[in-house]
């Protein structure tokens, strides 16, 4: 029998999810999701209500699958991708973190990311609130799912997943 989701569980791994993301570990930081990881940020429709069929409706990102989150890190890394060239210098500020199910691995957080665009001589704050499924697995727990609801959402520029 797998015991429950703790805090402090959840809250060691969406430090560490920040601090490889933020450091440019990918290899690290892709392997913290499951095979079949939906990785999401919505997009509003209007004031109040989010999108809420990522198939169906637009999305601001949608991966399904960690073969397509391998697919953005190559292309982030090759520095073919204009969006990401010079990389952008970015630290994210996670906090209250919330176990909302245990049994089911739901985990709330509140979320700020600070990034410098170099290209553009510029800083930016994106903020917002993670939703997030952990599943446990031989070597800890993973993310299986993660929903970035971004409140600021009027984007000055191009973002990317290293910058929410």
């Amino acid at each position: 029998m797998t015991a429950a989701l703790t805090h402090e569980a959840a809250r060691d791994l969406l430090y560490r999810e920040a601090l490889l993301i933020d450091t440019g570990r990918y290899a690290e930081w892709l392997a913290l999701f499951t095979p079949d990881i939906e990785f999401w940020m919505p997009t509003w429709r209007d004031e109040g209500t989010l999108s809420t069929d990522p198939e169906r409706e637009l999305s601001l990102i949608y991966y399904r699958g960690r073969r397509n989150l391998e697919d953005r890190i190559m292309r982030l890394q090759s520095g073919l991708s204009v969006a990401s060239t010079p990389p952008p210098r970015v630290v994210h500020m996670i906090a209250n973190i919330l176990v909302t199910d245990a049994a089911s691995g739901a985990v709330s957080a509140a979320f700020t990311c600070h990034r410098f665009d170099v290209r553009m001589d510029r800083t930016d704050v994106f903020f917002g609130r993670y939703e997030y499924r952990l599943v446990p697995t031989e070597g800890g727990w993973a993310i299986a799912s993660k929903k970035i609801i971004l409140l600021n959402d009027t984007i000055p520029t191009v973002v990317d997943i290293n910058a929410i």
